[in-house]
Parts: structure tokens; C-alpha cells; sequence
């Protein structure tokens, strides 16, 4: 019981198919339950057997621990450089480097102490050449917390090494650390780019160096945990790392389209429309905490009762202006605003606009599109009433001008257009 409770569980589970027994308080005892499947006469001997075989895997467990820990966690640092992590993309003493750089960057991105994370970066790997993990391979990460705090590594450096594997499957935890979520997203864009980069794009089934949950543990960690960074930003100073012989020019590109098609998931998954999804999407965010708090504004938004009518206005607005588009379209003139209508449309997009800018400013996606809903009625009377394409080319113009103002303004926050007419 010495030993951390990971590595008992996994000698008993793992190698024996046991059960082990905690106490009320979650503290492992000294006991397991196992399964016979015979009806014997004396189940004393059944138990003294399972305990016979256990014995020398604890054992071995044992040993394996203390010869880890008699040297420094860093001591494996040199060592990394032995262990291919893949041949075109180098050693694993690399790919710390390279995670290294880019964590640096988030540090700076998310007020992260750099020296601390650079220092998980570098340490990330070094339980891979520990005998514990070469025994127990999925007590990667787990190992390194243990065998950094008995290095005397800062608590936060030590929990940064476990959870820089997080999610490690559907559904799981996520880092919940600063430390442990920068490093967790280095590590994962880092594989994703260096993958991407030598051609080895996931295809039908076969994802051998799990890509898709890498993707998707990433858009998790950086949506979940509120990381407020520029993916496409990210990814460009991953490439920078790398040999400039393998990285493909467009591989920024393909990593970012590769996520975002995880993130359609992951919206389809809550119940997000495509059509909402879309609407978004079409103004390119390559910031994820914007691009999902814009989603669930447009969610929001879609169930208002303005919405279809907007969503429809809009698809014509910019169907105008894309036939219009070799137009000179300035300013709106107000001396122009000649028909009732109009003039009442420019005046509310007046108002509305005062009252929008400062959400915007705070990225409060939701309030300025309930904000924008009041707009439905006078575009409505608007198109009604208002001939745009008319024959006075400075009264067309200017339509043209109030329509183009109209449309830049909801585009601050999505292209509603997308929008498909609910189905009763």
C-alpha cells in the first residue's frame, strides 16, 4: 500500500481480473475480490492461490518503483532521444521540444508562468522510459505526477505531466489546470500537425495515431475550459516547429478544416442545428471559444419568434448586394431617405447600432442578436414598401447603402441567412 493506488489497481485488473476494495473513505485496503467459476469444497485454498499469484506481481510492482525513483524524473530527459516517436517526425526528446515552443506561446496567450510550463513540456515524456510504464503503458502521465513530486518538481508541473493525456477517452475529465489544459492542447496540435505533415491523414477506420480524438480532446479542452486562443494561430507556430523540409505548406489548412469538422460533431452531439453551425462558419472564427459562444447565440436566437422572418430578409439582402457588388456603395446620406419607410429603417439601424456596439465589444453574441430581432418589422415594411433597384441611381445607391449596413452589422455576429425556416 506504499505504492500509488494506479499502480496496485492496474497489477489487479490488468494482469488478474480482480476487484479492488476501498473504504469509505476511498483509501485502497489490503484485500481484492475474485471470481470462481467452480463450486469448491474448501474456498480458503481458491483465496490463498489468487493470493499466491498476485504476490509477485505486486512484487514486481514494488521493484519497478523503487528502481524508478532512485534517480530524478529529469534524468530521462537525454534518454528521449533514443525512443523514435515516429521516423519521419524524430525521437521523443523532439517532440518535447517542439511542444515546448508552443506551450511557451499559450503561456504567454492564457497569463501561464512559462518557465513552469516549458518545464512540463520538457518532462512530459520522461516516465516513457520508466520501468513502471513499460509494464503498465497506460499509467503514462499518472507515473510522471508521481515520480515529478518525488523529484521535487513543482505540484503544478507534476499534475501537468498526467494531465496533459486528458480527455484520454470519450467522455472523460478534462485538465483542470491552466498548466495542464495549455499543455494537454501543445501536445495534441503538435501530433496533429507533425501527422498531418509527413501525409498520414486519418482515412475510413484506420486512425492509427488516434487523430480524431486528438482533435477532439483539443476543441474540448480549449471550448470547455474557456481558453480564450486563435486556433489558426496556434497551428502556424506548431509548423514553425518543424523541418521545414516536411511541412507541407497547406497543412495549416487541413489540421484546421480536420477540427472544425470535430467541432460539427460536437455541436450535432448538443443538439445544434447544421444550418446554426453553418452560420457561423461562414464567417470563418478561428478563435473556438468565440465560434461556440456565437453558436449558442444563434441557437438562441432561432427560437424568437423574429428569427425566420430575419433569416429570410437577410438571405435577400445579400442577394441584392451580391448582384450589385461591382456597385460603389458609400455611406447612407440621409438627405436621400425620402420614403417614410425607409427613413424609419435607418433611423432604428441608428439606434440599434449605438446599443449593440459595447456587446459587442464584450462578445455578448446573444444580447445583440435579441438586440437586432427589433429590426424585423421595419425591414419588413421596408421591402414592402421601397423600390431599391429603382431608377434614380443616387436613391439606389443609398438603399443599396442601408441594406450593406444592415447586413455588416447582424455579420458581426453570424450570417444568419443560413438559417433554415423551422418545420412545425
Amino acid at each position: 500500500l506504499e505504492l500509488p493506488n494506479e499502480v496496485l489497481i492496474a497489477s489487479m485488473q490488468d494482469h488478474q481480473k480482480y476487484f479492488p476494495v476501498k473504504d469509505a473513505e476511498e483509501q485502497l485496503m489490503p484485500h481484492f475480490i475474485t471470481v470462481a467459476n467452480i463450486q469448491s469444497s474448501a474456498p480458503e485454498e481458491i483465496s490463498k492461490g489468487n493470493e499466491r499469484v498476485i504476490f509477485p506481481r505486486l512484487s514486481d510492482a514494488a521493484f519497478f518503483w523503487q528502481r524508478d525513483i532512485a534517480q530524478p524524473l529529469s534524468d530521462h530527459q537525454a534518454g528521449l532521444k533514443n525512443i523514435v516517436y515516429q521516423k519521419q517526425l524524430g525521437s521523443l526528446h523532439d517532440k518535447s521540444s517542439r511542444v515546448a515552443e508552443l506551450a511557451s506561446y499559450l503561456a504567454g496567450q492564457l497569463s501561464i508562468d512559462e518557465e513552469a510550463i516549458r518545464r512540463a513540456a520538457l518532462l512530459a515524456k520522461c516516465d516513457l522510459s520508466s520501468a513502471m510504464v513499460g509494464e503498465f503503458p497506460e499509467l503514462q502521465g499518472v507515473m510522471g505526477r508521481y515520480y515529478a513530486l518525488q523529484s521535487g518538481e513543482a505540484a503544478e508541473v507534476a499534475l501537468a505531466l498526467d494531465e496533459q493525456y486528458m480527455p484520454r477517452f470519450a467522455g472523460d475529465a478534462l485538465p483542470t489546470a491552466k498548466l495542464g489544459q495549455a499543455l494537454a492542447v501543445a501536445e495534441k496540435l503538435d501530433s496533429l500537425v507533425g501527422i498531418f505533415s509527413i501525409g498520414q491523414v486519418p482515412s475510413g477506420d484506420k486512425d492509427p495515431f488516434g487523430l480524431r480524438r486528438a482533435a477532439i480532446g483539443c476543441l474540448r479542452i480549449i471550448i470547455e475550459c474557456e481558453l480564450d486562443i486563435d486556433l489558426r494561430i496556434c497551428l502556424q507556430t506548431s509548423v514553425a516547429q518543424f523541418d521545414s523540409a516536411i511541412s507541407a505548406d497547406d497543412v495549416t489548412d487541413a489540421v484546421f478544416d480536420f477540427i472544425m469538422q470535430r467541432l460539427r460533431r460536437y455541436n450535432a452531439d448538443i443538439d445544434i442545428s447544421n444550418d446554426i453551425f453553418e452560420s457561423v462558419l461562414a464567417l470563418s472564427p478561428t478563435n473556438l471559444l468565440d465560434f461556440q459562444h456565437r453558436v449558442q447565440a444563434v441557437n438562441k436566437f432561432n427560437g424568437l419568434a423574429e428569427a425566420e422572418s430575419l433569416a429570410a430578409a437577410n438571405k435577400r439582402i445579400q442577394n441584392i448586394l451580391k448582384q450589385n457588388k461591382s456597385e460603389k456603395i458609400a455611406d447612407i446620406d440621409a438627405t436621400l431617405l425620402n420614403e417614410p419607410t425607409e427613413k424609419l429603417l435607418a433611423s432604428a439601424l441608428t439606434e440599434i447600432e449605438k446599443s449593440v456596439q459595447p456587446l459587442l465589444v464584450k462578445h455578448d453574441y446573444a444580447g445583440t442578436l435579441t438586440k437586432l430581432a427589433a429590426l424585423r418589422d421595419p425591414i419588413d415594411n421596408f421591402f414592402d414598401e421601397v423600390m431599391v433597384m429603382c431608377d434614380d441611381e443616387a436613391l439606389k445607391l443609398n438603399r443599396l447603402a442601408l441594406l450593406n449596413q444592415i447586413n455588416t452589422l447582424f455579420l458581426s455576429s453570424a450570417d444568419i441567412s443560413k438559417l433554415q425556416a423551422q418545420q412545425d
